[in-house]
């Protein structure tokens, strides 16, 4: 392969195509993403039991389809990057339009998702309809090849500090022995994270995943230790997990 996967399947998908199987069994989109991107768009739209089998393939890295006669594991270490909207009729939180939706409505369309599978995702990020100005602006924003060398830098860091190691090449492969030598803490750093800690109830997922989140900040501003800013940014990436709370 000379270029990394990008999948991007329709939400009509079924389970066994997302996740593989069969008689004889294939791999499916999370395996063919693997090392790659699998890209969900629309994600309520898929079937709630179709999107629950991606826990284990984001949690292990590899996904196990067993039959009468066989067992067989396919990899499935992949990013995952999803869209949605935040309502049924797409304007809750909305500064220049008014929702619609009741909250009954909502509430359904937020039970789509289960919790287990939203604490999987490290990042949420709201994206606000883009004003005209901005569209129609003939200053450009910061370009893709200068965001690429910050990213490949920031990777070179990452593949300097894991050189040693041959399961680990990246900040989001660490296991708890990882975390617990690369992501230490300073005592400011330390209460902010339990603060939002108890203040969100976030899961023990979470705390790891918000400490590999900020270790990966501290990397792309070169700094050897993770400062409270860092923990700050990597925390709100969380807060779309909460926005039923946000808005009602």
């Amino acid at each position: 392969m000379s270029s990394r996967p990008f999948r991007a399947p329709h939400h009509t998908i079924s389970d066994a195509g997302l996740i593989g199987g069969g008689s004889n069994p294939r791999p499916g989109e999370v395996s063919l993403a693997h090392n790659g991107v699998l890209f969900l768009d629309e994600l309520p739209e898929f079937k709630k039991h179709v999107l629950e089998v991606l826990r284990q393939p984001l949690e292990d890295g590899t996904v196990t389809i067993a039959r009468a006669n066989t067992v067989v594991s396919f990899p499935s270490r992949f990013v995952l990057a999803v869209a949605l909207n935040p309502c049924p009729c797409g304007f809750l939180g909305d500064k220049r339009n008014q929702c619609n939706c009741n909250a009954g409505q909502i509430q359904r369309y937020e039970s789509r998702l289960s919790g287990p599978l939203l604490d999987r995702i490290d990042m949420h990020l709201e994206v606000p309809a883009v004003p005209f100005q901005a569209m129609s602006a003939l200053k450009k924003g910061e370009s893709s090849q200068s965001i690429r060398r910050r990213v490949v830098a920031t990777r070179d860091i990452q593949k300097e500090r894991f050189k040693d190691k041959y399961t680990v090449h990246c900040n989001s492969q660490m296991g708890p022995k990882e975390v617990e030598k690369y992501c230490s803490l300073d005592s400011s750093s330390m209460k902010l994270l339990e603060k939002s800690v108890e203040r969100l109830r976030l899961s023990a997922r979470a705390y790891h995943r918000i400490l590999k989140i900020a270790r990966t900040i501290a990397d792309m501003d070169k700094t050897e230790s993770i400062q409270p800013a860092h923990i700050a940014e990597a925390i709100q990436y969380r807060r779309m997990y909460i926005s039923s709370t946000v808005y009602k």
